[in-house]
């Protein structure tokens, strides 16, 4: 694939962009959703929609009709159109690195209709995905194996902790998986702790084997691994790289490669997804990566008014650009996706966290909102408070599964109420003449259902939330897929690291040199 496609016009040049600033000026910026939801008979009909295993509630946002229809324009005057045909073309859209972008053929099933171009990739994509679940399943035959430890960072550690702690419901007992990524040897020395080598199968999951974090973790469980007793590094180690030479010279000979099209954060429905499959086993994996596709085609298909994920991904400019929201909360009330914000941290921050535009001229408009949150009701007792009534306004997100995975009585009743009660009291507030119990409402949530948490529903859940963040970048003419802001404090660690040993502070600045005196 050659062509390119780029965005015709800067959303901050359009005539919707103009329009959109004198909404909001003509009275979009005191909008009160309790007062258009009183008024407004078709609302909430207006602003919920069901998709592929996700049903969303957007009624209680700052945003009226003719605000969305103004975004829709906007998307259209910017190319939206154009570049979302050009994902699932197979062009190069992500051209600072001259790659393409399709982490979504990685769940297309194998007889899809793809452009002939990419028939060659597909048949490459099933190709590793059996050979990579027969594995799986043999790994799940072995009882010696007990415990898995995926060594990874960014998304080979955040994509598959994330879903197989969210899919616990379906793994198999009797075994374990850890996850360790952080460098500070305290993480990977605690869960060793725990381990035998007999009974253990490592997993080192980095495209190119050379990733410091992961490299320096997993020669430090190899050297554990021989210091106690364990002999069979092919047995007890794979890879998941496409460095195949350099995994070999490792002593690993089992591993499964992936493509320089699949960043990381795209990376779970790959062979980075290995420990998702162990767990919970290849017919679960395929109903996950099938999840994931049917709101591809949803995406790829659905006229913007009925788009669910362009909707969410409009409503993310509106927010940002216009009402100058910042950050945005969310909130799943399922023990579950405890791991789901951190990973929506990565997916959007390192996607849309970028300060020029597709020319690598600086914008002059903010893009990425800080993403954050922790699970319900943990939360309301933690940082709701500030949600309520603090200075700031936090867009809140709640994502709420309606059918428990466990028999406890009485639990999920007060989990689903006080999710439910939250956004209600965001909405409302509450009127107190003495000033400390006073709620100032019109707070704005959006309210994501499941009708449970399946492997299905949490692949549409993920998908729903990649091209949520694909439109909010097209619109702002970025390059999602792209991360150069993770690279240059690397380059800068290989230069600190051998100064701490030697005390050499030559050509550093006063605070760095003072550093490294101290810590060295």
């Amino acid at each position: 694939m050659t062509k390119t496609t780029t965005l015709p016009i800067r959303a901050d040049q359009t005539l919707a962009w103009a329009t959109l600033r004198q909404h909001h000026a003509q009275g979009a910026a005191d909008f009160d959703v309790r007062e258009a939801l009183a008024g407004d008979a078709g609302r909430v009909a207006h602003f919920s929609q069901q998709i592929p295993h996700v049903f969303a509630d957007l009624s209680k946002n700052r945003i009226d009709a003719a605000a969305e229809r103004l975004l829709f324009a906007l998307a259209r005057e910017t190319g939206f159109d154009a570049r979302r045909a050009a994902l699932f073309a197979g062009e190069p859209i992500n051209s600072t690195e001259h790659r393409q972008v399709l982490h979504w053929l990685l769940r297309a099933p194998r007889d899809a209709a793809v452009p002939r171009a990419l028939r060659a990739d597909l048949d490459a994509v099933h190709a590793t995905l059996d050979a990579m679940l027969a594995y799986a399943e043999q790994v799940r035959a072995d009882h010696e194996i007990t415990d898995v430890v995926n060594i990874g960072i960014g998304g080979s550690d955040l994509g598959p902790q994330m879903a197989t702690l969210a899919l616990d419901a379906f793994a198999a007992p009797g075994r374990r998986l850890h996850f360790v990524s952080n460098v500070d040897g305290h993480e990977l020395a605690g869960v060793l702790r725990r381990l035998r080598p007999r009974n253990t199968l490592f997993l080192v999951a980095s495209k190119t084997f050379t990733t410091a974090e992961t490299m320096t973790n997993a020669r430090s469980a190899r050297r554990w691994f021989e210091a106690q007793g364990g002999s069979d590094i092919a047995r007890h180690f794979a890879a998941l790289t496409t460095n195949v030479e350099a995994a070999r010279d490792f002593g690993i000979t089992t591993t499964f490669g992936f493509w320089d099209w699949v960043g990381g954060r795209y990376s779970l429905w790959s062979a980075i997804g290995l420990p998702i499959a162990i767990a919970i086993g290849a017919g679960a994996f395929r109903e996950l990566l099938a999840g994931a596709h049917a709101v591809d085609e949803h995406f790829r298909s659905a006229p913007l008014e009925s788009n669910l994920p362009a909707r969410l991904g409009l409503l993310d400019v509106w927010y940002r650009n216009f009402h100058g929201f910042t950050s945005r909360c969310v909130a799943p009330y399922h023990q579950g996706l405890r791991r789901l914000p951190a990973y929506l941290q990565q997916l959007e921050m390192e996607s849309n966290g970028k300060r020029v535009d597709l020319n690598g001229d600086a914008l002059p408009f903010a893009t990425s909102p800080v993403v954050w949150g922790e699970p319900g009701t943990n939360g309301q007792h933690a940082f709701f408070q500030q949600l309520h009534q603090g200075t700031d306004v936090v867009p809140l997100e709640f994502i709420a599964v309606r059918e428990a995975a466990h028999k406890l009585d009485g639990h999920q009743p007060k989990l689903l109420a006080n999710a439910i009660a939250q956004a209600q009291a965001l909405l409302q507030g509450q009127a107190d003449t003495g000033g400390h119990k006073d709620f100032p409402g019109n707070r704005p949530s959006s309210f994501l259902v499941l009708e449970r948490l399946e492997p299905a529903s949490l692949g549409a859940l993920i998908a729903l939330y990649e091209h949520r963040v694909f439109t909010s970048g097209a619109v702002w003419g970025i390059n999602s897929f792209d991360q150069w802001g993770v690279e240059l404090g690397k380059v800068l660690a290989k230069d600190i690291e051998p100064r701490l040993a030697s005390g050499d502070v030559a050509g550093l600045d006063p605070s760095t040199a003072a550093l490294v005196r101290r810590l060295g």
